[in-house]
């Protein structure tokens, strides 16, 4: 049983991933705690209900979707080893998006770390990484996010994202970092432009 905020099938909106359909896992709990984070309403995971696995798998199962997304909330607060191994076991692909903060669990095909400056990421989710994701939140951002990149493998994708908030200030200095730095992209959430969950 995990404790679940929302389950949707929807468009993939940010990252290596963007536009792609997938199913949606926003598990409660947070310890991190952002400032700025857009689903604070996650963070307490008593608030929501806890749903099984099966009953889980049988949701997405109802969709067209091959991409199941584990978000939060900070969903690697929770053991994930049943649930994507039961996900892998239906023929889904699991990609998880977290600050890196937990022990990681599970089984993945992708890891989206996107840590924050609230409390570290583990070595060993930097270890993993395939996707590497900064929210830019003002200039200092940038020197913080080279301290991760030095981190992660060389083979993984480096994204800088604007805080939704702060986009339109934020985004000339982001583009011109890119320009500058072409190890990096840019990843915006087009889920909000195009107004789905």
């Amino acid at each position: 049983m995990l404790p679940v905020m929302e389950h949707f099938y929807t468009l993939q909106g940010e990252g290596n991933h963007q536009g792609r359909a997938a199913y949606f896992i926003r598990l409660g709990g947070c310890d991190v705690g952002c400032v700025w984070c857009d689903v604070k309403e996650s963070w307490e995971a008593d608030n929501h209900p806890k749903i099984s696995i099966p009953d889980l798998v049988s949701a997405v199962k109802k969709t067209p979707a091959k991409l199941v997304v584990i978000t939060g909330g900070e969903p690697l607060l929770h053991q994930l080893d049943a649930l994507t191994k039961s996900l892998q076991e239906n023929g889904f692909e699991t990609n998880i998006e977290t600050s890196g903060s937990s022990p990681l669990s599970g089984s993945w095909d992708w890891v989206c770390l996107s840590p924050k400056k609230f409390k570290a990421p583990l070595p060993e989710v930097i270890a993993v990484a395939n996707e590497l994701k900064i929210i830019v939140f003002n200039k200092s951002d940038f020197a913080w996010a080279e301290k991760y990149a030095a981190q992660v493998p060389s083979t993984c994708k480096r994204y800088l994202q604007p805080e939704w908030g702060k986009s339109a200030e934020i985004m000339p200095a982001i583009i011109d970092y890119i320009k500058d730095n072409p190890q990096w992209q840019l990843s915006l959430q087009i889920h909000k432009f195009i107004n789905v969950p």
